[in-house]
């Protein structure tokens, strides 16, 4: 089910998602998202960089290059509904809410463009998006102080994509509260080389690792992962390379052989 606005949001809910873009949540925390549906909770993934820019905004060098690998033409407004559409799909398949937010990607930022290539869209956010980062978090603690209650899932931001670290500055106001937050392992950044070890050492305060069992849900994970077809290419090369490296990955994770697990990290 779709929600609306952060009004819709009602204490039925007991986890909350925050995806930077369509797919981050979904590759990264499917397999909880079907666990905690089996136990009859009810997850909603909030998306926050879904919003459409306006009609009369053309798209950079950069934006284009990202466009042609997603598959699109220069149409923003059909791109962005068609990946809306991915992303109902797969949470709608996993059996939870979901809910876009109207703060725009990155590569559609700035007249001219914010972020012109992939350095700088993985290296600090621009000034003027600091905007985005106080109005999120202000946004968030509100909601907190309303539903004290709810367990927060957000990016760890590795790989340092600026929207992922965006959510992730926001989310640090509800730490200070006192808020139950888990930080998810960006997945597929996550199978870089020593990647997780560097944003761990990159932060002010230490992290503790938690484990979720999802060899159940596994499948669920895989298939969700799947429906978004115009990021396969751009992130894995093909559906099959897709499934190989979120197999592997979450079988690699626990020391010990006890199938697929997720990993999340809170503040000890």
């Amino acid at each position: 089910m779709q929600l609306k606005s952060f009004n819709d949001i009602t204490p039925d809910y007991q986890h909350i998602y925050l995806s930077p873009h369509f797919d981050d949540v979904v590759y990264s925390c499917g397999g909880s998202i079907g666990l905690q549906v089996s136990l009859g909770q009810r997850p909603l993934v909030i998306t926050v960089f879904a919003g459409i820019p306006p009609s009369e905004s053309k798209l950079g060098p950069f934006a284009s290059k990202v466009h042609k690998l997603m598959g699109f033409g220069q149409d923003t407004a059909a791109a962005i509904a068609a990946r809306r559409n991915e992303d109902a799909n797969a949470i709608t398949y996993l059996h939870a809410d979901y809910l876009w937010l109207d703060y725009h990607d990155a590569i559609y930022r700035g007249t001219p463009a914010y972020y012109t290539g992939r350095r700088l869209v993985s290296g600090k956010y621009h000034r003027n998006d600091c905007w985005i980062n106080k109005q999120l978090a202000q946004d968030l603690v509100t909601l907190h102080e309303r539903l004290p209650n709810v367990t927060w899932y957000a990016p760890l931001a590795i790989g340092r994509h600026v929207d992922h670290q965006i959510v992730f500055s926001a989310v640090e106001s509800l730490i200070c509260l006192g808020a139950s937050v888990s930080f998810y392992e960006d997945f597929p950044y996550v199978t870089g080389a020593r990647v997780l070890q560097k944003r761990l050492s990159e932060l002010d305060h230490t992290l503790k690792p938690t484990l979720v069992e999802i060899s159940q849900q596994f499948h669920l994970r895989q298939q969700a992962a799947g429906m978004y077809a115009s990021q396969v290419k751009i992130n894995f090369g093909n559906k099959e390379m897709m499934h190989k490296l979120i197999n592997s990955y979450t079988q690699s994770i626990c020391p010990i052989e006890i199938g697929h697990v997720e990993r999340y990290w809170t503040a000890g």
